[in-house]
């Protein structure tokens, strides 16, 4: 390389020089709206206080109760997961999160980050959090998560009767509000921002935001192949993002099975006139017995509904009690099976795998295999029955992301975000959300317009400005003491 460029045999690229008024990766504000910016955006706050409770790592909020867990190298975690003291879920965590390059230069074509070996969990911010990583004594993290409220911005429920004459017989309406677990992990130049979302209505939504700095590589024309031009001279190279969950299901009882449902066509004659034909959906059942009969890969279509159930509680209309498993994700594999750093990420190959509970197993992804490139797989055997067991489901999400001008300065999170939803599936007799708002006068006769909750009241918007100097405090446990966890309400300021 050296000879060839002392006799101007390679390529030289002269790069431009340095301009202060060159922006680039700053976030310093540039450019045109059509609205004002110099005023208060909409804000959060609490007019009467918390709806939720916090002890420890202990919390109840509506019908929910739970206790949440800090991961060195897996980040947040929440167990015993119960609604009006009925278990629907032992663990509910993040277990892995990788992200694979391609590209024309050394750096992008050898880019295989997992994300674990960076120890997500010890890089969170924004509840302190303790850990003994990379350090000869414990340390503290500060606002390392913040747990609030949130308002959603849609009805969780809503319906208007129409009278068909421009009037109307009834509406009736109920807000949707959640519970926010948050926090966020730094892994060198992405931020991933951890969501786990409670729902009034017995729904838990995990979901991960990615955002941070693209990493990128020296443009060639010929990398065009694998990415876009995100600059003068450089290239943001494509990679594939994904993300694996743990879900311990113990739907009511830890005696679980897996079912999927998925639709089929028939063509019955018409009951009422036998002459004609009518073609419509139905369900069909099928009971997952083995680990493999329950394995999904990638490549092929995911079904349906992924339903865990407990064959021995039903609800009060005689179905099982179950839970269902929902995806918001556009994954795909990263590497062909059994190819080299594959054989360390064995768990990429499904998008979910259900196994049965090992109390010795306490993650389903090991970091030790993945770097040394185990041949393991999650999935212990192929016949093992699995009718009715403590089962988990190992669920992996993701998306592509090809980079383009619109990642500059860096990564925005709209459309950038994939998780899952835990559903209940007749696990209650109703809507379980019908106990957050109360009438006091149950005839529903003496008024026409009934407002269940009191009418807001305070201001919103703190007078105490907010202040942040860029770093977050981390100290030595030697002299210090647990703090007494104060709630995320900064939102508001």
């Amino acid at each position: 390389m050296v000879r060839k460029h002392e006799k101007n045999k390679v390529i030289k690229v002269r790069l431009p020089e340095y301009r202060e008024e060159d922006l680039y990766l700053n976030f310093i504000p540039r450019g045109d709206i059509k609205t004002k910016n110099d005023i208060h955006s909409p804000k959060i706050c609490e007019p009467q206080g918390q709806c939720y409770k916090i002890l420890g790592n202990y919390e109840e909020y509506a019908g929910w109760s739970f206790a949440y867990h800090f991961g060195t190298s897996t980040s947040l975690q929440i167990f015993d997961i119960q609604f009006n003291d009925e278990r629907i879920s032992y663990e509910v965590s993040i277990q892995q999160a990788i992200a694979f390059y391609s590209g024309v230069t050394p750096s992008a074509m050898q880019s295989k980050a997992i994300d674990s070996g960076w120890n997500m969990g010890a890089v969170n911010h924004e509840l302190g959090t303790y850990n003994f990583y990379d350090t000869d004594k414990p340390v503290v993290h500060k606002n390392a998560m913040c747990i609030f409220e949130l308002p959603m911005g849609v009805a969780l429920r809503l319906h208007f009767k129409s009278d068909y004459s421009g009037g109307y017989n009834f509406y009736a309406g109920v807000e949707n509000n959640i519970l926010v677990e948050r926090t966020t992990s730094m892994v060198y130049n992405y931020d991933y921002i951890w969501d786990f979302l409670f729902y009034q209505n017995g729904g838990i939504e995990v979901k991960v935001h990615a955002t941070g700095y693209i990493q990128a590589t020296f443009f060639a024309p010929d990398g065009l192949q694998y990415g876009s031009k995100a600059y003068s001279h450089v290239l943001g190279n494509l990679r594939t993002h994904l993300i694996q969950h743990k879900v311990d299901l113990d739907v009511s009882g830890r005696e679980n099975s897996f079912e999927t449902i998925n639709l089929r066509y028939e063509n019955i004659s018409n009951p009422w006139s036998p002459a004609y034909f009518i073609v419509q959906s139905r369900m069909e059942k099928t009971l997952r017995t083995s680990e493999a009969h329950a394995a999904c890969r990638f490549g092929s279509p995911l079904l349906l509904y992924l339903m865990f159930q407990n064959p021995n509680k039903k609800n009060k209309l005689g179905h099982q009690k179950s839970c269902r498993i929902q995806y918001n994700s556009h994954a795909h594999s990263v590497l062909p099976r059994n190819w080299a750093e594959e054989k360390g990420i064995s768990w990429s190959r499904y998008s979910l795998a259900v196994t049965r509970h090992r109390d010795y197993e306490t993650a389903v992804a090991c970091t030790t295999k993945t770097i040394h490139g185990s041949r393991r797989s999650i999935l212990r055997s192929s016949f093992e029955t699995m009718k009715i067991l403590d089962l988990v489901a190992c669920g992996t999400v993701g998306f592509l992301h090809i980079p383009h001008a619109e990642d500059i300065p860096n990564t925005s999170t709209p459309g950038n975000a994939v998780g899952l939803f835990l559903r209940p599936f007749n696990f209650f007799d109703e809507d379980p959300s019908v106990a957050i708002v109360r009438p006091t006068d149950k005839s529903f006769s003496k008024v026409n317009i009934q407002r269940w909750t009191p009418e807001a009241i305070g201001q919103c918007v703190s007078d105490k400005l907010f202040q942040y100097n860029g770093t977050y405090g981390t100290s030595s446990l030697q002299h210090t003491r647990p703090e007494q966890y104060v709630p995320c309400v900064k939102l508001s300021l």
